[in-house]
């Protein structure tokens, strides 16, 4: 009750009179200035506020409405030793209120008073090539990697995930970039619900036996216009002494050709990845048969920029990701996503979370508008079929039909999203869902049937 007071007096404060845009202009805030840091020491931070509803559950087992109010703050300290040597630190604090036993609930929403980062940084100038900058990582950090389909530091979602190990990044003088992790991917504790709901503070903690690494290439120097970048990723997975895990040796390399949004031309993108290893079924310590793993994912979309005020970018996108064809052959051919991302394309995640990067294939056309610098929105439509009408459902775990029976179609989708950076110090941002079921959801076992699920949530984000 006391954090959703604190939402309501901030949305006052900051939207009603006495406290327009332009005044707020003229009280840019900064913790560093506030104090007088020494120029060695920076501590900056941010907190969002999210309220969201969801009404008409499509999970199994799952049913009537949920609402969560989720709280992030993070604050990041930086100590600069010299021009080439600081030390990065980072808290994280994400809680959950309002919601319930019947809520979504797990830890990529709630992760109270844990350390996202610490890591020891170096940069260094001209190595191999002269006008070249290399930027090593070591410890506990946070990871973007190329358009965030595989490895993201998460923006949407609550909890952002954290890895431990090595990160070396080399940018060339024409932009030419490599990049290279070894790293370990933290596991989010707790997990239970009930310590969940109850916002309980357990550390983080590595698995040994979590590993993962990769190398990244990018260049912006292709013909027509054109940027790529190539990359190759491991995953090897093992049970640790509190972890169990479906024991994934999975290898991923792909491509990523595009090129980027301008006023008046046409613009695409395609990406694909290829997996191929070994998996098991379940995380079950009794499951010890290996499944051969080979599994692809793509992604296409074309885009045109009109010459117009607004700035409306119209474009189509199409995406691609595998299912197991047959629950019994002894092979698995589900994409397995990893740690990126889902909001961008298919919709608002958290208590939503409808539908991800596996078992799926998906049209849609979105339209964005940009009226001025800081505002920002798009509309955008998607259908959705399985990938594999033998597999589940990803989005809503526990729905599957190994005959096939029930159908491929899980409906359409309409989202509007708008974000408002009204003052340095905060953005605002909003968004409305609409799933419409398809035969899948009428015909599976376990559905809840409950019609159409409608999502909205609002934002406030504070920074200092």
């Amino acid at each position: 009750m006391r954090s959703f007071l604190a939402f309501i007096f901030l949305t006052g404060f900051y939207l009603f009179p006495g406290s327009s845009v332009l005044a707020l202009e003229e009280k840019h805030w900064q913790l560093n200035r506030a104090v007088n840091l020494p120029e060695w020491l920076s501590i900056t931070g941010e907190h969002r506020t999210r309220y969201e509803f969801l009404n008409n559950q499509f999970r199994s087992r799952s049913v009537g409405s949920d609402q969560i109010l989720s709280l992030r703050t993070l604050v990041q300290t930086d100590l600069r030793f010299s021009k080439t040597f600081e030390i990065h630190l980072e808290l994280q604090d994400a809680r959950a209120e309002l919601a319930d036993e019947g809520s979504r609930m797990n830890s990529s929403i709630v992760n109270s008073a844990e350390l996202l980062e610490a890591n020891l940084v170096w940069k260094v100038n001209n190595l191999f090539s002269e006008g070249s900058q290399s930027t090593f990582r070591g410890g506990r950090l946070t990871m973007d990697i190329g358009k965030r389909r595989f490895i993201a530091r998460n923006r949407f979602r609550n909890v952002i995930q954290g890895y431990t190990g090595i990160d070396w990044n080399w940018v060339a003088k024409d932009k030419t970039q490599v990049r290279s992790i070894l790293t370990m991917p933290v596991n989010r504790e707790p997990s239970a619900v009930a310590d969940l709901l109850g916002n309980d503070v357990t550390f983080d903690e590595e698995n040994l036996n979590n590993i993962l690494w990769g190398i990244f290439v990018s260049t912006p120097h292709l013909p027509g216009e054109n940027k790529g970048e190539l990359y190759f990723f491991g995953l090897h997975e093992d049970d640790g002494s509190n972890v169990k895990t479906r024991n994934r040796e999975v290898y991923t390399p792909g491509f990523r050709i595009y090129r980027p949004a301008k006023k008046g031309r046409l613009d695409y993108e395609l990406e694909s990845m290829f997996q191929f290893g070994t998996v098991r079924a379940t995380t079950a310590v009794s499951d010890t048969t290996d499944l051969d793993h080979s599994a692809y994912f793509h992604h296409f979309e074309a885009g045109y920029t009109f010459e117009a005020d607004w700035s409306p970018r119209l474009y189509f996108e199409y995406d691609y990701a595998s299912g197991d064809d047959d629950p019994n052959d002894g092979n698995n051919e589900r994409f397995e996503r990893l740690f990126g991302p889902n909001v961008t394309e298919y919709g608002p995640t958290s208590i939503h979370t409808a539908f991800v990067r596996a078992n799926i294939r998906s049209p849609g056309i979105r339209l964005e508008v940009k009226p001025s610098r800081n505002l920002f929105a798009y509309l955008s439509y998607r259908a959705y079929w399985l990938a594999s009408d033998r597999d589940g459902w990803e989005g809503a775990s526990g729905l599957r039909d190994t005959t096939g029976n029930s159908g491929s179609f899980l409906g359409h989708q309409l989202f509007v999203r708008a974000k408002w950076n009204v003052h340095s110090n905060f953005k605002f941002e909003g968004g409305f869902a609409c799933r419409m079921d398809g035969e899948f959801q009428k015909n599976v076992a376990n559905s809840p049937k409950a019609a159409n699920t409608i999502y909205t949530y609002t934002s406030l984000t504070l920074t200092f």
